[in-house]
């Protein structure tokens, strides 16, 4: 049996453990459904998320030309204390600009491999946790828009990390923190403007990952080189396949190329 089609980051639903969702352009794979079973992955060619071509992917499954004219890929989205559209001001196209900066986001501490700090919207809580696979997570400031996030996260990046470890991550070569006491260690260092949003009263998020057999030693597979690959399917944690052999594969950087999974 197998399925094709171009990756896009898989779907989640928050249960216990999460449930995973590939979904292609005329097929929709439970991935936990398919844990213990031997996948064989082939690259078939490249296609742009935004144009459709077939044509190299420069970053977050666009094209160069895209990547640098959507607003999908404006600096903003990584740096979100670059956002502008609170102030009227236009980066590539504001009108979509102000649906997703003029929105509730949050500011959150998540364990995956280490404490850090990250932005997202509120309609993406919890999935932005899933993920970065965080294991435990935490809302600690509530804004009116991505500015405000992004000076707020800004800020924290002086004291706590804002990058996670993906072969830490992996391995589950983590320790439980009290997120809670890191939130009230870190209140005093949110900036002014956004003090009037910190959550003061709110609990742990913890999250269960449907994982057989973590990994020793990761190793990412890069399926444009390799071309195919073969492997017993033993887990998937943030946007990770991981195989029995230790080889991971991270559908959300590999975006925009257009696979063919066989299930044997």
């Amino acid at each position: 049996m197998f399925y094709q089609g171009v990756l896009t980051k898989m779907e989640t639903e928050f249960a216990e453990p999460i449930q995973y969702y590939l979904v292609l352009e005329s097929d929709f794979l439970n991935m936990n459904q398919l844990l213990g079973k031997t996948i064989t992955l082939e690259f078939i060619k490249h296609q742009c998320l935004k144009c459709g071509l077939d044509k190299p992917i420069y970053r977050q499954g666009f094209c160069k030309q895209d990547f640098f004219d959507i607003p999908q890929a404006g600096d903003w989205i990584m740096r979100p204390e670059l956002s502008t559209a609170h102030l009227g001001k236009e980066d590539r196209d504001l009108e979509y600009e102000k649906r997703v900066q003029l929105q509730p986001h949050i500011v959150y501490l998540a364990n995956s491999s280490n404490v850090k700090v990250g932005v997202t919207r509120k309609t993406q809580v919890p999935t932005r946790w899933i993920d970065q696979g965080a294991h435990e997570a935490i809302e600690i400031v509530e804004v009116p828009n991505r500015y405000l996030a992004g000076i707020t996260e800004v800020a924290l990046k002086d004291y706590v990390a804002d990058k996670t470890n993906w072969r830490k991550m992996l391995k589950n070569d983590v320790e439980d923190e009290n997120l809670v006491e890191w939130r009230e260690r870190l209140k005093s260092h949110i900036p002014e403007e956004a003090q009037d949003y910190f959550i003061a009263s709110n609990t742990e998020t913890i999250i269960d990952f449907p994982v057989l057999n973590y990994p020793e030693k990761p190793k990412s597979l890069n399926i444009e080189k390799e071309q195919t690959f073969t492997g017993k399917l033993v887990g998937v944690k943030g946007q990770y396949l991981i195989f029995d052999d230790d080889t991971v594969f991270n559908i959300r950087s590999n975006e925009g190329l257009v696979v063919k999974f066989t299930i044997i």
